[in-house]
């Protein structure tokens, strides 16, 4: 047999043929041929003679259809189909025969009415790869249309694209046609969302135009998910009253909550964009407050020393200085990350507080009374903030907090949180998680903590102390809530400490004597209260 014969078997995979494609041809060119077909679907007064055995074949409800007895499984019927288009029925067709469909030359419409066929049919391999190609052509203009069928069927990450695409577009979406189309239901899914953050008085006014353009809804149920309390007075007497949407004492109940409530109590919306650090110039995000600003938000963590590299502020017993952060916009945020001035054993306090207006804060971290360092990975529950203020309260070597980097963001990462500290899951006590051993003796200040459980000997790897006097003490970058500690000592065994069955004495009189590894799954870090005199120098170099 020739080498260019088409049939030959690929040389790529030897003892395999593959012509996956030429039985796609042949049984492709059976498309809309009378010869052979034994069913016809009528389809907006379009013909489309098939071959049932293929049909069967392929999808499950055709073969229910096609063969299970009814008027449809006679020869020669003819099966009339109301609830889609013949573009989209045809698009069918073809993927059936060939397994194949081009999407990039359709119109939406088409697409949509195709992706309906894939979800009713049963063919999810169909309906996620079309899902994908909607995702790349999202605009304004289909975006809401879109939105209402992914939702119909379920199609979550069809669904999440459309969402965070009209998050970030909210004022242009809700002054779109697509947006009086929507169905009840996915309207209201949209607009009630916390990261739908246009102003509510541009959500009130196109849900108004969405009632004015569906008459048959029950209006009082589409208004109500305007959150009233968050527009001004004049908003609601010149925008809100005059609209007839909304009674009398909606409005004075809105005013209500609005001056009786914390700001930061209200139901505000933000920006939400995971997984992304808003602290950037990107985003708009400025610092405000503090002495020198440029260095926080430059992404700079590696070149910082005594003089350049740092934002500061002076502490002072009234805690009136702070370093202020004000993002670009009202934005959804649950994780801060912080790098502490580190090229020496000092360590610092703090606390951080959000606010949407600069007058009500709410703290959202506390660590004012325990002793941080290096890198602080923190959460808390998701607030919607503008400004964001960390306010140093101690610095163990001077008068003066330095930051060296600032992060937040939003993270769809689990995490535990107990009387507002970390729970966490995995070792932290490691050099990577910025821990230090702060007391003991080693060759390596170190090795308690690199890792290296099996090179050690009599000369090193392993950290001490003399029985009777002195202790080995571990610091962690941050405070954890812990439960367990896992310990190798001389004889080469392995010991673990469950700290939750014993009691406070118990746990204040473990001790280790002579260990090569330590590793903390879940550790509470208190930090000693004990403050020492410090400089008014603001240099972090600058010590007693």
């Amino acid at each position: 047999m020739s080498n260019s014969h088409p049939l030959h078997a690929s040389s790529s995979t030897i003892g395999e043929i593959n012509h996956v494609h030429i039985l796609s041809e042949n049984v492709g060119a059976l498309i809309n041929g009378e010869e052979y077909s034994d069913v016809t679907f009528v389809v907006e007064k379009k013909r489309f003679p098939v071959h049932r055995v293929i049909l069967a074949a392929r999808c499950q409800y055709f073969r229910a259809l096609l063969y299970g007895g009814m008027r449809e499984s006679q020869p020669e019927a003819e099966i009339t189909l109301e609830d889609t288009t013949s573009d989209a029925f045809s698009m069918l067709i073809k993927y059936i025969y060939t397994g194949r469909a081009t999407l990039r030359d359709e119109k939406e419409e088409v697409l949509l009415d195709f992706l309906s066929l894939a979800h009713k049919y049963g063919f999810p391999e169909l309906e996620d790869s079309t899902s994908e190609y909607l995702c790349t052509i999202l605009k304004i203009q289909n975006v809401c249309m879109i939105y209402d069928v992914a939702s119909l069927y379920s199609l979550c990450k069809l669904t999440g694209t459309c969402c965070m695409f009209m998050d970030r577009n909210a004022q242009e979406v809700l002054s779109s046609n697509g947006f009086m189309t929507l169905s009840r239901g996915a309207l209201l899914d949209i607009v009630q969302r916390d990261s739908f953050a246009a102003p509510e008085k541009d959500i009130f006014q196109a849900l108004m135009r969405w009632c004015r353009h569906n008459l048959k809804e029950i209006h009082s149920e589409i208004m109500a998910a305007v959150r009233l309390p968050l527009m001004s007075l004049t908003e609601l007497l010149n925008v809100v009253r005059p609209s007839g949407l909304l009674s009398p004492d909606a409005i004075l109940d809105a005013i209500k909550v609005r001056s009786e409530s914390r700001d930061m109590d209200l139901n505000y919306r933000g920006m939400l964009i995971p997984e992304e650090n808003l602290a950037t110039m990107k985003y708009g995000a400025q610092v405000v407050k503090g002495e020198l600003r440029a260095a926080l938000l430059d992404g700079d963590t590696q070149n910082y020393d005594l003089d350049h590299g740092f934002s500061r502020h002076p502490i002072e017993d009234d805690c009136r200085s702070g370093i202020q952060v004000k993002l670009g916009q009202p934005s959804i945020i649950n994780h801060i990350r912080l790098l502490l001035w580190d090229r020496d054993s000092r360590s610092y306090s703090y606390y951080i507080e959000v606010s949407m207006d600069e007058l009500d804060w709410i703290r959202v971290v506390d660590h004012s009374l325990v002793l941080c360092r290096s890198w602080q990975k923190l959460f808390f529950q998701a607030r919607v903030c503008r400004y964001i203020r960390i306010v140093g309260t101690h610095n163990t070597v001077n008068k003066v907090f330095h930051l060296v980097a600032f992060e937040c963001l939003y993270t769809h990462k689990s995490f535990t949180l107990e009387n507002g500290l970390i729970v966490p899951t995995e070792n932290v006590a490691t050099i990577a998680e910025c821990a230090s051993v702060i007391e003991g003796v080693s060759r390596s200040r170190n090795a308690l903590l690199n890792g290296d459980t099996r090179n050690y000997d009599w000369d090193s790897g392993y950290t001490c102390h003399q029985l009777g006097s002195g202790a080995i003490v571990v610091q962690l970058a941050q405070p954890f809530m812990i439960n367990s500690i896992r310990t190798t000592c001389d004889c080469g065994t392995e010991t673990t400490v469950d700290f939750s069955v014993l009691s406070a004495a118990e746990q204040m009189e473990l001790f280790l004597s002579l260990c090569a590894e330590l590793e903390l799954f879940v550790f509470k870090c208190q930090g000693t209260t004990e403050r020492e005199s410090a400089s008014s120098s603001d240099r972090p170099g600058s010590e007693e």
